[in-house]
């Protein structure tokens, strides 16, 4: 009986214990990053960028304006803004050139920002698209597919004729 009653104080003892009020939960005040997120403008430009890179490889087509029958440099331009930032743009390059919006340096461009040159000197006749890190997407001539190139190579430094921001121009 001794032991019987031994083991039923054992029993009781941690029963008891499991059923104890839970402690409460220790409250800790870590430091939180600052988390800065990006303006509406930012992230259209960003979808104008994201949209463009989904068309590298896409043949060029002198008057094309879709992924299914190829572009050309505006065509290209054109179909990008409308599909990701909803914004009309002119179809051909010199009416780009001529829109009356923010026109930033070269040293200032942002990723989405037209980019302008002059074949052969005379006029504005082909445009891009920066996409950052001195690099725009562009679609360059029969025979081509949409593709990215260096904006600090002497061949596109020769022709550049300047750079229209369309997204964040107000």
């Amino acid at each position: 009986m001794r032991l019987t009653g031994l083991l039923t104080l054992l029993i009781v003892a941690l029963l008891a214990g499991c059923s104890s009020a839970p402690k409460a939960p220790v409250s800790v005040n870590l430091p939180r990053p600052a988390e800065s997120l990006p303006d509406s403008d930012e992230v259209a430009r960003n979808d104008v960028v994201f949209q463009a890179f989904s068309l590298v490889g896409t043949p060029y087509r002198w008057g094309g304006t879709s992924p299914s029958t190829g572009f050309d440099c505006s065509g290209l331009i054109q179909y990008v803004y409308r599909e990701a930032a909803g914004v009309s743009l002119p179809r051909t390059t010199s009416d780009l050139y001529n829109m009356k919006v923010s026109r930033p340096s070269e040293n200032s461009l942002a990723p989405g920002d037209l980019v302008l040159f002059a074949m052969n000197g005379g006029r504005v006749n082909h445009a891009g698209i920066y996409i950052g890190e001195g690099r725009f997407l562009h679609a360059p001539s029969t025979g081509g597919v949409v593709r990215v190139d260096e904006l600090e190579s002497s061949f596109w430094q020769r022709s550049f004729k300047g750079a229209r921001r369309v997204i964040g121009s107000r």
